[in-house]
């Protein structure tokens, strides 16, 4: 005979794990929801993958980077998208150029430049052994395998290795600079800006752009392009007078006025057109574009 009591029980326990379920999902596909679940991820996953719409991304749910696409669905996309606006009405793209990238992390501005068409093709940089093979990942995913070039190794003045310090809470925080006494200590490859391009087949007179995000290396990386800096290539770069210290940051600048005699400063609260001898000395971090 049935027992009707298990089949009642079977019913309602199925019910409630529908329930439960439904619930667990419209949550999960909030913002709120995918920072409690990413955060709630031990160390046993290692990568996920997530569909952003218009491209695929794969990371370490344990970076800073990884959780912010998962949450948000992309990493800093406005900011390229903010560059490309910038130098489409200054009639600074044009067609047949490459993009010098150095600092691809794991490839997030590396896809969207892809995607925007601005350039035919990409030269992007990344020395974190663990970074560099989530970008060679992403960018064979999406299909970019023919217009992006990806080199592991760090940009310098110099060929050789490089201490490399490895973050483990936010892997676009490893640098050649330390940080943090927790960093990693490693060995990485160091090329020259002109041996990056010539294994990569591209000619420096077709680079139309730099983008630089390296950690505060700027100063060192910028010494071996003084031949694209000479033809004043546009350059965008994170510039940290905090990581550089007065008297280098001064030097930098300095530097970078020897090429470049106005640049569009993006801070915090405003957009900035300045002369680059008048760049501050001092500060927090902000974004600028070196144009002319």
């Amino acid at each position: 005979m049935f027992d009707h009591n298990i089949l009642t029980r079977k019913y309602w326990r199925r019910a409630f794990r529908r329930k439960r379920d439904a619930i667990a999902t419209r949550l999960f596909d909030t913002r709120l929801g995918r920072d409690i679940l990413i955060s709630a991820l031990g160390p046993r996953v290692k990568t996920m993958t997530v569909d952003c719409g218009d491209h695929v991304l794969s990371f370490s749910p344990a970076d800073y980077i990884g959780r912010k696409v998962f949450r948000k669905g992309h990493f800093e996309r406005d900011h390229v998208d903010r560059l490309l606006s910038v130098l489409r009405e200054r009639g600074l793209l044009h067609k047949g150029k490459v993009l010098l990238e150095l600092g691809g992390n794991i490839g997030t501005q590396t896809c969207y430049f892809a995607l925007s068409g601005a350039y035919d093709r990409i030269v992007t940089v990344e020395p974190d052994p663990r970074n560099f093979r989530l970008l060679s990942a992403n960018i064979a995913d999406n299909g970019f395998q023919e217009m992006v070039t990806a080199v592991n190794c760090a940009a310098g003045d110099r060929g050789g290795q490089l201490d490399f310090y490895l973050n483990h809470k936010n892997h676009g925080k490893s640098s050649a600079l330390r940080q943090s006494a927790s960093d990693e200590k490693i060995l990485v490859p160091v090329r020259p800006v002109a041996d990056i391009l010539a294994q990569a087949e591209a000619d420096p007179t077709d680079v139309g752009l730099i983008w630089m995000d390296i950690e505060g290396y700027e100063p060192v990386a910028c010494r071996s392009m003084q031949a694209l800096m000479a033809r004043k290539v546009p350059l965008y770069m994170e510039f940290t007078p905090a990581f550089y210290g007065k008297d280098q940051t001064k030097a930098f600048i300095a530097d970078l006025a020897g090429h470049y005699s106005e640049c569009l400063a993006f801070f915090e609260d405003r957009e900035q057109v300045m002369k680059v001898v008048d760049l501050p000395t001092e500060g927090d971090q902000f974004d600028v574009l070196f144009l002319r």
